[in-house]
């Protein structure tokens, strides 16, 4: 059963209160003798307290926030499945022990970095699909499920961070060579560094469940390789750059030569369908021009002088009158 330890105090306080307004009481209407005997009650008040408070306080247990307390049965060694919420909670000293657990979210950090997270070397190492050996800095945040905390610490026997540096750790290992080494490292340092936290964050959900552990949040920090590889994908990196590159710049020629080509048709064809127009124009021209319409147009212009110089087969003469003025 929980309840509150002051309002445990605060009765004991309150009953030494009464105790001491009565030896008061006592020693006012007593004399000298009866104020000896108010002091002296008012002792063993005190003593009674003391002692009460010692006894008291093995027998009352505070769970902080954020935790749980685990109930240990010391005379089995069992573990009450029912775990203890935040709180003052009453406990038998002699037989039962209490283990607080945190369940608020917490952050395993792994690097080979001394400043962060532990300062040993904690970096996990694996091999990609072509069987060279990779050194990961990774991150994992997570929440342990307070209802099945006691099943977990059944199980371990120690506390969280001994379980997180320990179990977790080698399930972090284990769930990145599963998925790293079906890869390659260029595709992980590139399109497929996403899909490779995705996965992994799956598989470690999918080991750590059965003990209540709810992986929030998994992330690849650092990816070291071989230096001889990362050169190597560098210079093809630099490789596929210039090629796309010059493939960019035909691609770009080959769309300007096709313009010019679709401009010199353009020009072509109308230059085509203008002779054509002409053409079929000077036909017309050609069709309507009759000799009966060449009479009529000469009429039309002649002034009804005799021409003065005619010429066809026969040579050239002058004709009568013709150098004469009018």
């Amino acid at each position: 059963m929980a309840t509150s330890i002051d309002e445990t105090f605060e009765g004991l306080r309150s009953s030494i209160g009464s105790s001491m307004r009565n030896s008061l009481r006592g020693s006012d209407g007593g004399g000298g003798s009866g104020a000896g005997g108010a002091f002296k009650r008012l002792g063993i008040v005190a003593v009674a307290l003391l002692a009460a408070i010692l006894l008291l306080r093995p027998t009352v247990t505070y769970i902080e926030p954020g935790h749980v307390g685990i109930v240990i049965n010391r005379a089995g060694g069992g573990v009450d499945p029912k775990p203890l919420g935040p709180g003052f909670h009453f406990r038998n000293p002699l037989f039962t022990a209490i283990q607080e657990y945190p369940t608020f979210m917490q952050t395993l950090v792994l690097t080979r970095d001394s400043t962060e997270g532990s300062p040993r070397n904690d970096e996990i190492n694996v091999n990609s699909v072509e069987g060279q050996p990779l050194s990961l800095d990774v991150s994992m945040s997570f929440e342990l499920d307070g209802t099945r905390v006691p099943a977990l610490y059944q199980t371990f026997r120690t506390d969280v961070q001994t379980i997180a540096h320990g179990f977790i750790k080698q399930a972090i290992r284990q769930s990145l060579q599963e998925v790293v080494g079906n890869e390659e490292i260029a595709a992980i340092l590139g399109p497929k560094k996403a899909e490779v936290v995705t996965r992994t964050q799956a598989q470690l959900q999918q080991r750590l469940d059965p003990y209540g552990i709810d992986v929030k949040q998994f992330t690849l920090n650092e990816f070291r390789a071989p230096k001889a590889v990362m050169d190597a994908i560098s210079l093809k990196n630099v490789m596929q750059q210039q090629a796309l590159t010059a493939q960019n710049e035909l691609q770009k020629n080959t769309f300007q030569a096709q313009g010019d080509s679709i401009k010199a048709a353009g020009r072509a064809k109308a230059i085509l369908t203008e002779a054509e127009a002409q053409a079929k124009a000077n036909d017309l021209l050609s069709r309507s021009v009759t000799n009966t319409l060449v009479q009529y147009e000469m009429a039309k212009r002649w002034n009804g002088q005799m021409p003065q110089v005619t010429g066809g087969a026969m040579p050239m003469m002058q004709l009568p009158g013709a150098g004469k003025n009018p």
